[in-house]
C-alpha cells in the first residue's frame, strides 16, 4: 500500500520545492549553454553600455567555440587574468552583500563578484598586430584592421604625434606576434580600456614587450546579444 499516495505537501513546502528547480534549471542552462552577465564598465561603449551601479545585462554563448576558437572581431567574456585589474570598484565581502553577488554570478541579476571581464579579439595565435602606419590604424599581418565600432580612440596625427615622433601617440603598438592558444583583446572604447594594450600608452618611453595576451581557454563564450535594458534588447557587432 503506497501511504503517501494523494498527500499534499505545505504550500511553503511547495514554493520552496519550485524555486529550488527553477534554480538548479537555470544553473545549469548558464554552467553549459548560455550565461548571462552585466556591464560594469564602459569599456565597450558604444557598443555596450556599462557602470559601477548597472549597465546592460548581456547572454552569453558558452558553445560558441566548441571545436574552434575566437576569430577577429568576436566580443568575448573571459576571466579576468590574476595580473589585469577590476575595471569596476571591487566588492567587499561577506554577509548579504556577498550571498546577492554570487546569485548575480548565477542568474546575471543584481550585482557580481566581477571576475569577468568583455572585449573584442583583435588578434589570435600565430597573427601579428601591430599601430600605427600612417592610417592610424590597428594592422593584423600588416594589413588594417576597419574599426567602425570604435569610440573615443587615442589621439594619433602623423608627422606630428605619431609612433616616430618625439612626443609618441598613445595608440601605438610595437609589433607583437601572437603566441598560440592566446588572444590580444581591446575595449571599443579605446581610451578607456584597461585591455591587453594598456602597458604599451605611454608618450615618451620606447615601450617593449608591452602587449599582454589573454588565453583562449579563459574565454567564457561570445557575447550573443543584450537583453536589459528593454529599449536596448538586441544583437551586439
Amino acid at each position: 500500500m503506497n501511504i503517501g499516495a494523494g498527500r499534499k505537501l505545505p504550500l511553503w513546502a511547495s514554493v520552496a520545492l519550485n524555486m529550488l528547480i527553477a534554480l538548479v534549471a537555470v544553473s545549469l542552462v548558464q554552467g553549459f549553454l548560455v550565461k548571462a552577465y552585466r556591464i560594469p564598465s564602459g569599456s565597450m561603449e558604444p557598443t555596450l553600455q556599462g557602470s559601477a551601479d548597472g549597465g546592460d545585462r548581456i547572454l552569453v554563448n558558452r558553445l560558441a567555440y566548441l571545436g574552434s576558437g575566437p576569430g577577429t572581431g568576436d566580443i568575448v567574456v573571459f576571466t579576468r587574468p590574476e595580473s589585469w585589474q577590476a575595471e569596476s570598484a571591487v566588492p567587499r565581502s561577506g554577509g548579504i552583500a556577498s550571498l546577492a553577488r554570487s546569485f548575480g554570478d548565477v542568474t546575471g541579476i543584481g550585482p557580481s563578484n566581477e571576475r569577468f571581464l568583455v572585449k573584442r579579439v583583435v588578434a589570435s595565435g600565430g597573427q601579428t598586430i601591430s599601430c600605427c602606419g600612417d592610417d592610424g590604424k590597428v594592422r593584423i599581418d600588416g594589413q588594417p584592421l576597419d574599426e567602425p565600432y570604435l569610440f573615443e580612440d587615442l589621439p594619433f596625427v602623423a608627422g606630428s604625434l605619431d609612433c616616430q615622433s618625439s612626443a609618441r601617440s598613445l595608440r601605438c603598438v610595437p609589433d607583437f606576434t601572437v603566441p598560440e592558444g592566446e588572444l590580444v583583446v581591446l575595449g571599443d572604447h579605446r581610451s578607456n580600456s584597461v585591455d591587453s594594450a594598456i602597458n604599451c600608452r605611454s608618450y615618451t618611453d620606447e615601450v617593449v614587450d608591452c602587449v599582454r595576451t589573454i588565453e583562449s581557454s579563459a574565454v567564457v563564450g561570445q557575447v550573443a546579444g543584450r537583453f536589459w535594458p528593454l529599449n536596448r534588447v538586441g544583437g551586439v557587432g
